[in-house]
């Protein structure tokens, strides 16, 4: 394990110091805690980016999408135990 120096400001480190206290850890084991969750998000979303960015690419290459208004109607018949069609996807392209 590599050790790093950690420069916060006064107002902040006493905080976190407090925050550490309060849940009864050390506050270096809820700055590590802080930035593995920090870490964990930005991959999440990173993820989540990617994900989205090929979707579009795939729609883009196909030329199919869904209509918004069937999806919708589709994901409130799904919420309410109703059976609803599935929509289906149709070209976009003139």
């Amino acid at each position: 394990m590599s050790t790093t120096s950690l420069k916060l400001p006064d107002e902040l480190k006493e905080r976190a110091v407090a925050a550490a206290r309060s849940r009864g850890v050390t506050p270096h084991a809820f700055m590590v805690e802080a930035i593995e969750r920090a870490t964990a998000a930005a991959e999440e979303r990173a993820r989540f980016v990617a994900q989205a960015e090929a979707a579009r690419e795939s729609l883009r290459e196909s030329g199919q999408g869904y209509d918004a208004d069937a999806v919708h109607d589709y994901l409130r018949g799904r919420i309410t135990g109703k059976r609803a069609p599935r929509p289906k996807a149709r070209s976009w392209r003139g």
